[in-house]
């Protein structure tokens, strides 16, 4: 064994949010170690749909998700690069009488928390947005929603936390932690021991093996969203849109192409890094992409892909201290809506690491939640595929 740098802050999982908090850290003069078994950003983070939703939330989550989309509006600001944000807003779709409740409901909420939601009925959506089908009955927009390439985002980050002191090591899998009086002792793969003080568990779909070291049980388990990406067609289509039913979910960059997501989820393979999306998949959500939108019906898919992601059964993540091991912070379980909260996770964890707080509530998303039984989400069963949810 080799003794490594020693850290204030060893950081596992190069994920947005682990390269977020070793930002954020940084910043704060903080000696930051952050490690990931392959290279930052090749999971969740770097392969999700690219979506910063607000409105749609679970309501304990919106000081968060506000405090998160106000760092993403000074992208360029924090990390030097704008990595293709767009506040191209948010279109939310109704196709009955059911899902409109639904909707007016979600949009309630939104509205409680300062969010400018605009409800719009059948009319005036084919005024302001031709291109859609005729069987939407309902919608709500937002206009501070925009959306981000998950390709650039996390290697921008991990940059900006690089230059502002953080070490970042990739290709390098964490084997053990041991606990030592109130310091924690990181040793990796390649032989290497990094002492240090703090120690955060933002290790994706592999976070649950690093809780458990430290008997703290979760039901984590992995799937993926199912995405393509069509041929390019004229651009026309510029809110991102979904389905509340989550079949559809879509945005056309400027550069004509449409990326598209939708439920359910499919199944993947965490011990062989795989993510493969089942051909049924894509041809379901193309039907579904063509019943909302006639002109894309015909057009051709280019290319397909998921990533592996963590969920718990009540589709909520786990964000804060351990229950039961001081300097213990675990950031992880985030159900598919972690891009748009991932820098406010960071700047929370950050808080609590160097202020011992943060102003912001994360009691909901407590690992303590799973020491009885959670209430199972509803969503899971409407997200997911059954051989994928267990």
């Amino acid at each position: 064994m080799t003794a490594g740098r020693g850290a204030d802050t060893v950081v596992v999982g190069g994920g947005l949010v682990g390269c977020w908090t070793a930002f954020f850290l940084a910043r704060r003069g903080q000696r930051v170690t952050l490690v990931d078994k392959g290279v930052v950003g090749a999971q969740s983070s770097g392969v999700n749909f690219g979506n910063l939703r607000l409105q749609g939330r679970f309501p304990g989550q919106y000081p968060l998700s506000l405090r998160a989309q106000a760092l993403w509006e000074d992208l360029p600001g924090l990390i030097g690069e704008p990595c293709e944000y767009d506040r191209c807003g948010h279109l939310y779709l109704a196709m009955n009488d059911d899902e409109k409740r639904k909707l007016d409901g979600y949009a309630e909420v939104s509205a409680s928390y300062g969010l400018d939601i605009e409800h719009v009925g059948p009319a005036a959506l084919q005024q302001r947005w031709p291109w859609l089908g005729g069987k939407v009955v309902a919608a709500t927009y937002s206009a501070r929603d925009a959306t981000a390439n998950p390709r650039l985002v996390t290697p921008a980050v991990a940059r900006a936390a690089r230059r502002a002191g953080a070490t970042i090591i990739e290709n390098t899998r964490v084997t053990e932690i041991e606990r030592r009086g109130d310091d924690f002792l990181v040793r990796t793969e390649a032989g290497d021991d990094i002492p240090c003080r703090s120690l955060v568990n933002a290790a994706g779909a592999w976070a649950a093996d690093i809780a458990r070291w430290f008997g703290e049980d979760t039901p984590l388990f992995p799937a993926g969203p199912p995405q393509f990406v069509t041929e390019p067609f004229p651009y026309r289509i510029v809110p991102s849109v979904q389905t509340i039913d989550g079949t559809v979910i879509m945005r056309q960059i400027p550069r004509g192409n449409v990326i598209l997501a939708g439920y359910p989820r499919t199944a993947v393979d965490p011990v062989g890094n795989r993510a493969p999306v089942p051909p049924a998949k894509t041809l379901a959500g193309m039907y579904h992409l063509g019943q909302l939108v006639p002109m894309l019906r015909d057009c051709h898919v280019i290319r397909v892909w998921s990533g592996i992601e963590g969920y718990l059964p009540d589709m909520l993540p786990v964000i804060g201290a351990s229950a039961g091991t001081p300097g213990l912070f675990h950031a992880f379980g985030f159900c598919g809506h972690g891009f748009q909260i991932g820098p406010g996770v960071g700047l929370c964890l950050s808080e609590l690491i160097v202020d011992g707080s943060t102003a912001t509530p994360l009691d909901p998303f407590a690992i303590s939640r799973f020491d009885r039984p959670v209430a199972v989400s509803e969503k899971l069963g409407r997200e997911f595929d059954p051989r994928t949810a267990h």
